[in-house]
């Protein structure tokens, strides 16, 4: 039987009775190096752990540049999340007469796209109270400078054309503090 590691994937497979050989490759991508480790071992006896005795290690280095991948969310018209630019973000947040969210994000950012269905669930459970935007924080630089946009994601509130004070929040945020933080966020609006 093969055993093959890739990644975080465990693959078997049958190899033919003539002379079983058990192989076993791992491969480790870190900073653009490849290191792929195979491990053979020959015919175990009962008694024989799978990297027993009888093992041979084989490990190579290949130092070369490998295309990053580009994984880049995008939000559907269900989703009830815009991605706006710089030249939208006057009319749609700063003219406004509903309460805006802005969430600043990033292709690149892993936080931001472990939110990103939290956030997508609030765009379509406060759609009737609130709107929620989406901003490029690499395609903006203007908007990320203007209001000082040093984490992500970020989450603003806007509501007339002005911050919402103790709106900012920074980071990977839960499902349900994120209800929390929306709703505590609401009240103190509407009673201002």
């Amino acid at each position: 039987m093969d055993i093959v590691f890739s990644n975080s994937t465990l693959l078997f497979k049958q190899q033919p009775l003539v002379a079983p050989v058990r192989t076993v490759t791992v491969t480790h991508r870190q900073q653009n190096i490849i290191t792929s480790a195979t491990t053979t071992t020959t015919t175990p006896s009962k008694n024989q752990l799978l990297f027993g005795s009888r093992t041979n290690l084989s490990l190579k280095s290949y130092n070369h540049t490998l295309p990053r991948l580009a994984i880049r969310v995008r939000c559907g018209a269900s989703s009830g999340i815009t991605e706006i630019t710089e030249s939208e973000f006057p009319n749609t947040v700063l003219k406004s007469e509903r309460p805006v969210l802005v969430e600043f994000v990033a292709n690149w950012c892993g936080p931001c796209r472990l939110v990103a269905p939290a956030v997508e669930w609030l765009a379509q459970e406060y759609g009737d109270r609130l709107t929620v935007v989406k901003i490029d924080h690499d395609a903006n630089p203007q908007l990320i400078e203007e209001y000082k946009v040093y984490g992500l994601p970020t989450l603003i509130l806007f509501k007339n054309g002005q911050e919402v004070p103790e709106s900012r929040r920074e980071g990977a945020i839960t499902k349900l503090k994120l209800k929390e933080y929306i709703d505590t966020l609401l009240d103190s609006i509407s009673v201002a």
